[in-house]
């Protein structure tokens, strides 16, 4: 038997994982994808500029939903427009995050990214936290 960390760590074993540094950097491109995958109150409470918030409980079921897709009607068409796109996942801590990169995978994306340390550690840098706007 495995703890929730240990299995964490293996996974990680197989995921791209970068710092909120690279992050940061990647957010140079407007067409940038970073997904939040906390659920919908811990993203109310601030995160990431240009995050679209879809919770680890439901990535699965509503990646084909991403604003950055054309073909929403069409599950199919939406997730090959994304599959090889690079696709920054965000969480509190980074071990949702990673359980998301790992399905992501095993769907068939190929570049899904593990933002190390997720949102503590992105405010410990002292970047900027949008708020959720009422």
């Amino acid at each position: 038997m495995k703890t929730a960390q240990e299995y964490i760590s293996e996974v990680k074993n197989n995921i791209i994982e970068v710092s909120t540094q690279q992050l940061l950097s990647a957010m140079l491109n407007p067409d940038v994808i970073i997904i939040d995958v906390r659920e919908h109150e811990e993203f109310l409470t601030g995160h990431v500029e240009g995050a679209i918030n879809l919770p680890r409980g439901v990535l699965e079921m509503k990646i084909h939903e991403h604003p950055s897709v054309s073909h929403h009607c069409e599950w199919v068409l939406a997730l090959n427009e994304l599959a090889d796109k690079e696709i920054y996942l965000i969480c509190r801590t980074g071990g949702r995050s990673a359980l998301a990169a790992a399905s992501l995978q095993n769907m068939g994306f190929t570049k899904p990214i593990l933002v190390a340390g997720g949102m503590m550690q992105w405010q410990q840098d002292g970047f900027p936290v949008i708020p959720h706007k009422a």
